[in-house]
């Protein structure tokens, strides 16, 4: 007896792994290597924000573990570099930030080429950037910060998530245009920034709403101005930077997903319809934007004319200004 219930319980599980297979859900048979989401920067900031928000869902729709691998360090360079020098499988991405197209520029000996050494997989989201400031420092909204700071030049400073990111660049645009000096102070990414922030450390810091919510909302950081066309549905009182005295003024940051060069045409496929897929699964979608991101959710040639396109307008921007990032 013990024997044939043995035999029934084994033909009954081997039809049930079939009938899975045949309906395209998913058996522990089929679960693949995990793959590994490599993010720059510490926990805490937009990008880390990003890749957790995706893990879930995206582990379920790729039929696999998902992992974040947090690998800060040198403005994004350590963690860049394991990607460049992973094996070209699908199972290790970057989830980078904007500084991807800025190195080139800022860090002219790289120990990978930004261009040559990956290929775009999606651009993920886009994001404006919240100016925050400690609830010492005076003025209510941006216009009124600057007034303050022009009184009392390198009295106030800065946190940056490093030398040649967005918020470096998009605040010196705005120093420059208001003639004010804050003095640069760059951190090794968000959470560091706004820890600096908090504890009074740095006078102000420009992140994603996401990496700045919870300090806003517990009054720990006031928000000044926001750098994209619009307000924020979440902070319809702070102005944006062009409603501060800067007209047409707008800038945002953007995380994008890319895969070493040498990896296959097909695999970057699947990875992109998987990355996509993921993106515009309404919980996933609803989270993003409730966090201030912009889905977009792109396919790879995107992402990769527009990481050139940042760098070419960054670029022009450094040059023009002659901008130091050798801080």
């Amino acid at each position: 007896m013990n024997q044939r219930a043995n035999r029934r319980q084994l033909l009954q599980t081997t039809s049930a792994t079939a009938l899975l297979s045949l309906l395209g859900l998913p058996a522990q048979a089929q679960e693949g290597p995990p793959l590994k989401l490599v993010v720059t920067f510490p926990p805490g900031g937009s990008t880390d924000i990003t890749a957790r928000i995706m893990q879930p869902r995206l582990s379920e729709l790729a039929r696999r573990p998902v992992i974040v691998d947090n690998k800060p360090g040198a403005a994004s360079q350590i963690g860049t570099h394991y990607v460049a020098k992973a094996a070209p499988d699908g199972n290790t991405v970057l989830v980078c930030f904007d500084t991807h197209a800025i190195n080139p520029i800022a860090k002219p000996r790289l120990p990978y080429d930004t261009f040559k050494d990956f290929v775009g997989v999606s651009l993920a989201v886009r994001f404006p950037l919240v100016i925050g400031a400690s609830p010492s420092v005076p003025g209510a909204h941006l216009r009124e910060f600057l007034d303050a700071a022009r009184k009392a030049p390198g009295k106030f400073s800065y946190a940056s998530t490093g030398v040649g990111s967005m918020n470096h660049l998009v605040m010196e645009d705005i120093k420059r245009k208001s003639n004010t000096f804050v003095l640069h102070v760059p951190y090794g990414g968000g959470g560091p920034a706004v820890a600096a922030v908090v504890s009074d450390q740095a006078s102000l810091t420009l992140l994603s709403y996401a990496a700045l919510k919870g300090q806003i909302a517990a009054g720990k950081v006031k928000p000044l101005a926001v750098t994209g066309a619009k307000r924020l549905p979440d902070l319809p009182n702070v102005p944006t930077v062009a409603e501060s005295g800067f007209p047409g003024f707008e800038a945002y940051s953007w995380i994008g997903i890319f895969a070493p060069s040498a990896t296959p045409p097909a695999i970057v496929k699947r990875l992109t319809d998987e990355f996509q897929a993921t993106l515009h699964t309404p919980d996933v979608a609803s989270k993003l934007t409730a966090a201030g991101f912009e889905v977009m959710a792109t396919d790879g040639p995107s992402l990769d004319r527009y990481a050139r396109e940042q760098h070419d307008r960054w670029d022009k921007f450094i040059k023009q200004t002659r901008l130091k990032l050798d801080e």
